[in-house]
């Protein structure tokens, strides 16, 4: 299958002024698209860099991102997704360890970035968007606006795309996809629009001219995390339009309106930190949602009654709720309609996923038993510059490669998975993955702390809240523990709550005991942990 870039270069600017981005009052329509997307694709070789460098984008949601994305395409580059969450030394261990060349960033992280550049020798330039540039990055706009020739068709395409994840020890892993998988499978798990998938290059794009009703789709989540980004980048591959909030955050009123004004036919979200606010949006305030075909969810649950009270407000709209990870996509779906809006989620598979026992054998559907759910078939290479973790994550089972990503199931006689949660005790907080014992060193560095425990509670915004547990030695506020975290890590990371008991919970043999932990942050007034 194709690159992205190769299918961007093949659309050009045929379809003229179609829209590609639309971002609050700013519309790029295509033919501006494929001009700005050659400007910034010759801007960065000029700077030095080459096939496979590494393009890091360190940006909200803007045309920006989906346009610094093409152009790294087009110019035979690879994407590196940076979480604008992040403080300064977890920014600067992304930067290094994806050998990042070319780094665009908002204006605003000029500050962080100013700290710590020196420490990075390989980037070759540094590009702002907004604001005046410091002196050693240049301007965004400026670069988008220069000559504007195509790169050229008869380079060596390059294959891959980096998705920086959590993983399930702490810093961030760089997920290496190749392009012409993620196109095949985002097209086996998403209608294409026109039937079955062309059978070349010049088909796609005739198919594209051909269809009438190209996708738009209302990308909700940050672009820098997977399942906004592969849904975008996708979107464009049809020839179809993005439209992205011009907000900091989710605003689930200022969506609904963007529905009714720009009529996509496809929202995507993250779970219920998505889905509930726009929920209760419409109870508010109502809405236009006639135009929806599809809202697809990915990342994290998403609960049977939040759907049905969309379907409510919108009963020809499919619910997709859509398993998958940075590791590997297409585990399953699960589809819920107004014929049954508030079915349990059942999520249905082909023959690529199964569940494996704990001595990494099939179970068979209808046994009750719970195991670990793997995925064979078109997946990663591997994490990037992590062989050792690639081994742990992609194992060989009777001869076949496959992904485990760490989440329990059972499979029912029908075939279909009951997805039970992570192994691990990773929390998901408003769609970011929190490492409890990332949190839990931080917390033992403040000098009043003896020791903490991290785990999720069950919270109707965040889906779960960080919460701690901790054992001081001194006086010492909760608030100060709280800012002593966000002083070096991402504020997402920090304890919503943090509760000074006597003595941490832990086994004899000094293993944490996180059951006895959830209890006793309940008895002081905490909700039900998750």
């Amino acid at each position: 299958m194709w690159t992205f870039g190769q299918v961007y270069s093949a659309l050009g600017g045929s379809l003229g002024a179609a829209p590609a981005l639309i971002h609050g009052e700013t519309v790029i329509d295509w033919a501006g698209f494929d001009r700005m997307t050659n400007a910034l694709a010759r801007a960065f070789l000029a700077s030095g860099a080459g096939p496979d460098s590494k393009v890091a984008h360190l940006m909200r949601n803007s045309p920006a991102y989906l346009l610094t994305t093409g152009a790294a395409f087009k110019a035979r580059m690879v994407h590196v997704n940076v979480n604008y969450r992040y403080a300064a030394p977890e920014l600067r261990y992304i930067l290094d360890n994806s050998d990042a060349h070319i780094v665009v960033f908002d204006a605003e992280f000029a500050p962080l970035l100013e700290a710590i550049r020196r420490e990075l020798p390989l980037v070759k330039l540094w590009v702002t968007v907004g604001g005046e540039p410091p002196a050693w990055a240049v301007a965004f706009d400026a670069l988008a606006a220069g000559p504007a020739d195509p790169v050229g068709a008869d380079h060596q395409w390059s294959d891959l795309f980096f998705i920086y994840t959590g993983g399930t020890t702490g810093m961030p892993k760089g997920v290496m996809w190749e392009q012409g998988a993620l196109f095949t499978l985002l097209g086996s798990g998403s209608p294409t629009l026109f039937g079955e998938a062309p059978a070349s290059l010049e088909a796609h794009v005739a198919a594209v001219h051909a269809n009438p009703a190209r996708r738009r789709a209302l990308v909700l989540p940050p672009l820098m995390h997977g399942t906004g980004l592969l849904m975008g980048i996708y979107a464009l591959a049809l020839g179809g339009t993005v439209i992205t909030q011009a907000r900091r955050s989710f605003d689930a009123a200022d969506a609904i309106r963007l529905v009714g004004r720009h009529r996509p036919d496809m929202a995507v979200i993250v779970g219920d930190a998505f889905a509930r606010p726009l929920l209760r949006a419409l109870e508010a305030e109502g809405g236009d949602l006639s135009s929806l075909k599809v809202m697809i969810s990915s990342g994290t649950m998403w609960s049977p009654e939040v759907k049905a009270g969309l379907l409510a407000h919108a009963p020809q709209m499919m619910c997709v709720d859509s398993y998958g990870s940075s590791e590997g996509l297409g585990y399953g779906s699960a589809v819920s309609t107004a014929a049954a809006p508030d079915a349990p989620t059942r999520f249905q598979h082909d023959e690529n996923t199964i569940v494996l026992d704990e001595e990494m054998n099939p179970i068979p559907p209808g046994s009750d038993r719970i195991g670990r759910i793997a995925r064979t078939g078109l997946l990663p290479l591997g994490y990037w510059k992590d062989p050792e973790k690639s081994a742990k994550t992609f194992v060989t089972v009777n001869g076949r490669r496959y992904t485990i990503p760490g989440d329990f199931a059972r499979i029912e006689a029908d075939g279909a998975i009951i997805l039970l949660g992570r192994g691990s005790q990773c929390i998901n907080t408003g769609g970011e993955k929190v490492f409890p014992e990332e949190v839990e060193e931080a917390l033992k560095t403040h000098p009043a702390v003896e020791d903490a425990l991290v785990f999720g509670v069950a919270d109707e915004t965040w889906g779960q809240a960080v919460t701690a547990v901790a054992e001081v030695r001194a006086p010492v506020s909760e608030a100060e523990l709280i800012a002593h975290v966000k002083a070096s890590h991402a504020h997402y990371k920090a304890p919503k709550r943090v509760i000074l008991i006597e003595r941490v919970p832990r086994a004899p043999n000094g293993k944490p005991d996180y059951e006895a932990a959830r209890a006793l942050a309940a008895r002081a007034g905490v909700a039900a942990a998750a």
